[in-house]
């Protein structure tokens, strides 16, 4: 099973794009930061991600604002075919402003 949930800030997005069939694409980068405990000891775990929202809800991706804490939950995938990079393709978001 590929699922993913994150608590994460969106630190950048891009303006929303659409593919040759019309879908609508909202990207951004986001960032995590979190206390998380490994063999007993407690570490900080910091990293970005690329991520993208495809569909209907690109729309309420797009409207986030930059810099708060939101629950993302998605699948992770290769940027393309021929790319070892990965991107959180976003199929959920959670958050107070969107309840």
């Amino acid at each position: 099973m590929n699922q993913l949930t994150v608590m994460a800030r969106i630190i950048e997005k891009s303006a929303i794009r659409y593919t040759p069939a019309g879908i609508p694409i909202a990207s951004a980068i986001l960032m995590h930061s979190s206390q998380q405990v490994e063999a007993g000891t407690g570490r900080l775990v910091e990293f970005e991600i690329s991520a993208q929202a495809a569909g209907e809800i690109s729309g309420k991706f797009s409207e986030l604002p930059l810099d708060v804490e939101i629950a993302f939950t998605g699948f992770l995938a290769r940027k393309n075919r021929n790319s070892k990079s990965l991107v959180f393709h976003i199929n959920g978001i959670r958050a107070n402003l969107l309840d």
